[in-house]
């Protein structure tokens, strides 16, 4: 526990810290209360804070550090920076936390005028970063109104805002002053002029899929599934909204409208390039049209009606529906760069993480793939969901099934359901949801055979097997490439220059099979960087060096 010493110490750490930010130039600096580690936070919560001295035991000794924080921040700074403070009004656990009818209200009528600004959250992070899947936009309204009753101070809120009608509701009706938008900023980071100049449907609306969330829990450079551009600014020079004009007048094929092809052909098309894009389907979007039907994923749809919108936009850009085109049907085209876009299957065989190698007793009668599941084939339970993917769609073909009142098991060999989906905050709400529903989970074994109304399962720890009754199977393995036309061309390359084509590329999942986010990344790549310099064995983005200095 922290003695007097300790407090004192932080105190004039956090005055030595506001210092150094002003003197870096910062304009505002913040004192923080939320999220639950934070140590002002600690002091505040009754389920963190034991102590039994002028700081602990009543509401108004637990509040005393964080007014300390603030006036030590403002005396040092104050002359010249804002000092905001950001506060969790309500821990989302009842009474036994701070809440917005109790303590957390209390909080902030007890320091009212006292910050220059309050950014208010709502629960921990994976609240205020609360994916689509589980919870509407401004969702944390309830909780935060009362706030602007009680203080003088402008007010920020923020948590599942991605839509601009839905931030300017709640600045309208009085709600809050400032709309906090990282992840929409994230998607479009010129949102706030588009709003201002009428622009809507210029706007890459955030479809809260938290891949932006999973880069920083996994280390790895930032991604946003609408914006390709995210992080690459600096890195490859990329601008959000500005792309450099054509360097040819070569004529572009784009086979496949699903991400990685409707993001491809709206950069070319941006360009200034002569684009022809085929779809095989009666519908634009590809597995962007199909997923956004299953549970909880319908705002992921943005990405495909963002895309046919600035189509729209673009009459350089011809659009084919229901075009399965061959590899005479695409040397006939007359087109100069072909770029094959035609996505990925499931592999129903078994094959993914834990198999390397097919599964050899399966009954493929009662075989099903989420592409089955999506184009709405029969499925008869009792049925098991082996999710080997690890990410969202074992945990939405199970729930969808369920939803159709069947019995439903969903197996994988990971210790948790949809284990990947950890990194972008969703995963406890996957498991509890899913345990709500009355779906069975069983973890840490794998799918080895299924024949004859059973399935035989394996403990990935001893191998130890047992069975289970199932009428079908769900395969949640690994993806195969629709590489097919694009092997048949290659073969036929022989022929490509009497036909003008000059180069043969794949983006997306029919390169290699991964997230929307990194289709759309390729397909933009790919338009990007199309009569670009190639980079040869060098590395094709800068890189920042930091130099330490000599050891003390």
């Amino acid at each position: 526990m922290m003695d007097k010493d300790d407090i004192r110490n932080l105190l004039r750490w956090q005055k030595s810290a506001a210092l150094r930010a002003k003197r870096a130039g910062f304009d505002l600096i913040y004192v923080y209360a939320a999220h639950g580690l934070t140590t002002a936070m600690q002091f505040l919560s009754r389920r963190y804070n034991q102590r039994g001295d002028e700081y602990g035991g009543s509401l108004e000794n637990r509040v005393r550090l964080l007014r300390q924080m603030i006036e030590v921040t403002k005396d040092a700074v104050g002359d010249t920076c804002a000092v905001p403070v950001r506060i969790c009004v309500d821990e989302l656990l009842g009474p036994g936390g701070l809440c917005c009818d109790g303590e957390g209200r209390e909080v902030i009528e007890m320091l009212a005028d006292l910050p220059d600004l309050w950014d208010l959250t709502v629960g921990d992070y994976s609240n205020d970063a609360r994916p689509s899947r589980f919870g509407q936009e401004g969702a944390h309204e309830q909780y935060v109104a009362f706030v602007k009753q009680v203080t003088g101070r402008p007010v920020v809120g923020n948590g599942r805002f991605t839509s601009p009608d839905t931030m300017l509701s709640q600045v309208r009706r009085g709600v809050l002053d400032f709309i906090g938008a990282a992840r929409p900023s994230i998607a479009d980071p010129f949102l706030p002029r588009k709003i201002e100049e009428g622009r809507m449907g210029d706007i890459r609306e955030c479809i809260g899929c938290n891949i932006c969330v999973a880069a920083d829990n996994t280390y790895t450079p930032i991604r946003c599934t609408q914006n390709p551009t995210m992080g690459e600014e600096w890195r490859r020079g990329w601008h959000p909204e500005q792309i450099p004009a054509a360097e040819s007048e070569d004529q572009v094929l784009v086979v496949g409208a699903g991400p990685a092809g409707l993001e491809c052909a709206v950069a070319l098309g941006k360009r200034g390039y002569d684009v022809m894009l085929a779809e095989a389907s009666e519908e634009l979007g590809g597995r962007a049209a199909r997923e956004p039907r299953l549970p909880g994923l319908a705002m992921w749809g943005r990405v495909r009606e963002y895309r046919v919108e600035q189509l729209h936009q673009l009459p350089n850009v011809q659009v084919y529906l229901a075009s399965e085109l061959t590899a005479q049907d695409i040397l006939d085209t007359g087109a100069n760069r072909i770029v094959f876009a035609t996505g990925s299957h499931w592999r129903r065989d078994g094959v993914g993480r834990y198999h390397r190698t097919p599964i050899t007793n399966l009954d493929q009668s009662g075989v099903l793939t989420p592409d089955d599941v999506m184009d709405g084939k029969g499925v008869s339970g009792p049925v098991i969901v082996f999710d080997d993917d690890h990410y969202y769609m074992g945990g939405v073909i199970a729930e969808k099934l369920r939803s159709q009142g069947l019995d439903v098991t969903l197996v994988t060999p990971a210790p948790l359901v949809s284990a990947w989906s950890v990194n972008t905050l969703e995963q406890p709400k996957i498991q509890r949801q899913l345990l709500d529903l009355g779906v069975r989970v069983c973890a840490n074994e794998a799918l080895i055979a299924f024949e004859n109304g059973t399935a035989t399962l394996e403990c990935v720890f001893t191998g130890k097997a047992r069975t289970e009754v199932a009428q079908s199977v769900v395969m949640v393995t690994a993806r195969r490439q629709n590489d097919a036309v694009y092997e048949e061309l290659l073969a036929r390359s022989g022929e490509w220059p009497e036909a003008g084509i000059t180069t043969v590329e794949r983006i997306g999942d029919v390169l290699a099979p991964g997230t929307i986010a990194a289709a759309v990344f390729g397909g933009h790549r790919y338009a990007r960087e199309l009569d670009s310099q190639p980079w040869g064995d060098e590395v094709p983005f800068l890189r920042e060096n930091a130099q330490l200095g000599p050891w003390s």
